[in-house]
């Protein structure tokens, strides 16, 4: 479990500078993923694992043992239908964002008890310390406006969706 955890030097980008890049700006179009049908925590972490995996090259069950060792810390659900399940994974070169929108929502352990159904996920690497925190908040600052999770449940393509998280991501600059 040591991989996934520690504090150490602040991330940089590929020329070495500090990653000042918003949620947003970390967030592709091919890591939205809209309509994802997983019965369970279980089933969607491990479809986030295989996700990472075939798009990023991060190894499966890494991060899906990254996410578990999270969940068993407590609970990522935010509320209101949101979660951000996040973990940091030794391996990565860069922070990794995906929103998932399932199908149905799933029980996640909320605080408010609510069914699950954005699903917010940040890997980092280990020396993320400083972007890792600073992208949750931003993260939670855009999930708890109720007006931005409808108008994201509006959207029927990734590319809406990334639309909606550019404005929102510049609003909050």
């Amino acid at each position: 479990m040591s991989e996934m955890i520690g504090i150490g030097r602040r991330p940089s980008t590929q020329d070495g500078k500090p990653d000042k890049r918003t949620l947003a700006e970390m967030l592709s179009p091919r890591d939205i993923l809209l309509e994802v049908k997983a019965p369970d925590r279980m089933a969607l972490i491990e479809q986030i694992g295989q996700h990472m995996e075939w798009v990023h090259g991060v190894g499966r069950e890494l991060v899906v043992r990254s996410l578990l060792h999270r969940e068993q810390i407590g609970s990522t659900a935010m509320g209101q239908g949101v979660a951000i399940p996040h973990a940091r994974i030794d391996t990565l070169d860069q922070i990794r964002v995906a929103y998932l929108r399932l199908a149905a929502p799933i029980e996640f352990g909320a605080p408010d008890g609510k069914p699950v159904g954005d699903v917010l996920v940040i890997l980092v690497p280990k020396a993320a310390t400083e972007v890792h925190l600073r992208i949750l908040g931003e993260a939670s600052q855009m999930f708890s406006d109720a007006q931005f999770r409808e108008q994201l449940q509006a959207c029927t393509h990734p590319a809406d969706a990334k639309l909606l998280f550019d404005t929102r991501g510049r609003l909050l600059r």
